[in-house]
């Protein structure tokens, strides 16, 4: 599996987010586990039932997210990056129509549950790549193609 790229902010979320389920939801819902089993039948315990399909998903999830920051690849910003689009940029944009968008090109774990976040994957991103305040960036869409200004680039160090 090819080196996925991530942000350090966003490598310091997963990191957040498995020490979470490891140290504290884990042996919480394995307490649980315990205590349910020691009441008897399990089949008919829906306590017991719940949460041990808990217990596999938070066991998957904490699988996932060891394999996944194993094959990272932290991108810190850099001053070089300054006044062009590369990976961690927050970038402006602007249409004919005057429509205007404002987003942050980050890896692809880095993008659920943020409207402002964009995949370096996505055409979009790929269309805006190393250019400058500006510079025009045609992207290929459903409704056909769109071209978009370049009005801000920054970087949060």
């Amino acid at each position: 599996m090819s080196t996925k790229l991530i942000t350090v902010e966003g490598h310091a979320a997963l990191k957040k987010e498995l020490d979470y389920l490891w140290r504290e939801h884990r042996p919480d819902i394995t307490q649980k586990v315990s205590w349910a089993a020691s009441l008897g039948d399990r089949s008919e315990n829906a306590d017991y039932q719940y949460n041990k399909k808990l217990l596999r998903e938070i066991d998957r999830r904490v699988r996932y997210l060891r394999k996944r920051l194993e094959d990272m690849r932290v991108v810190a910003y850099s001053p070089e990056q300054e006044g062009r689009v590369f990976f961690g940029a927050w970038v402006e944009i602007v249409n004919e129509d005057d429509e205007s968008k404002r987003f942050r090109i980050v890896g692809y774990d880095e993008i659920y549950g943020r409207n402002d976040y964009i995949s370096i994957d996505s055409p979009m991103a790929r269309a805006l790549l190393k250019k400058q305040v500006g510079d025009e960036a045609t992207v290929q869409t459903p409704q056909g193609e769109m071209v978009w200004e370049i009005t801000t680039i920054s970087y949060q160090p």
